[in-house]
């Protein structure tokens, strides 16, 4: 059967980046996402101040009534669906008009230009006009940080490499016997993913830019059980 390994990877308060943890599940419904939140919540996971991850089913509801946090849809992925429901011609043309919302210097600039560009949509694209009043909130979310942090907050894109090379070692394999074999391939690689980012010398986030946002020290989660 086909199961997804789902990954949380955070910023902590020492601006690096560090694995928080995974799971392995069949499917990827709001009761998955809802016990995948917990189980860090137990393991002390504590001060998030946003998710950010593609419009998986459920997943926005979960960080609501877990976490008690924003939620950001990955902009990145948005522009990819809305581009789904442009013609082929005028999907740069599209891509352009959406992009004018996200270099507005404030949330509420935004949120209006966001609205102008819907309207502007609606009459050619209804689909992508009720896709973008629908998403409106989600995809903006990020705006209400501080400027220096926008650009780090808006999409998916820092966990993708780290996807990527999972994908790429357990293609080798293709077909596990249980979820231990799993878990132990990839639990080894995130391992090494956060070696590597604990020893970098820069920051992901600087120190200074995190200190208005961050209620207390560095976090670090004790590493997760493995089989």
């Amino acid at each position: 059967m086909s199961v997804a390994v789902t990954l949380a990877v955070g910023v902590n308060t020492d601006g690096r980046h560090e694995v928080l943890g995974m799971a392995i599940g069949a499917f990827e419904a709001e009761p998955f996402w809802t016990e995948f939140l917990r189980d860090l919540m137990r393991r002390g996971l504590s001060g998030v101040k946003m998710v950010i991850s593609d419009a998986h089913e459920g997943i926005k509801a979960a960080t609501a009534r877990v976490l008690s946090t924003t939620w950001q849809r990955c902009r990145v992925h948005f522009q990819r669906n809305a581009l789904g429901h442009a013609g082929k011609n005028s999907r740069r043309v599209v891509s352009a008009f959406i992009a004018t919302a996200f270099a507005q210097p404030g949330h509420a600039a935004a949120k209006a230009q966001w609205r102008l560009v819907a309207d502007q949509m609606r009459g050619k694209l209804p689909k992508l006009a009720n896709l973008m009043d629908g998403a409106e909130e989600d995809v903006l979310a990020y705006m209400t940080f501080p400027q220096q942090h926008r650009a780090k907050l808006h999409s998916t894109n820092p966990i993708e490499r780290l996807n990527g090379e999972i994908k790429r070692r357990t293609d080798v394999v293709r077909i596990f016997p249980n979820v231990a074999s799993i878990r132990r391939p990839v639990g080894a690689i995130l391992m090494e993913q956060t070696e590597e980012w604990t020893v970098q010398r820069g920051r992901y986030m600087t120190l200074e830019t995190l200190a208005p946002v961050c209620d207390d020290l560095t976090l670090s989660l004790p590493a997760a059980q493995s089989d």
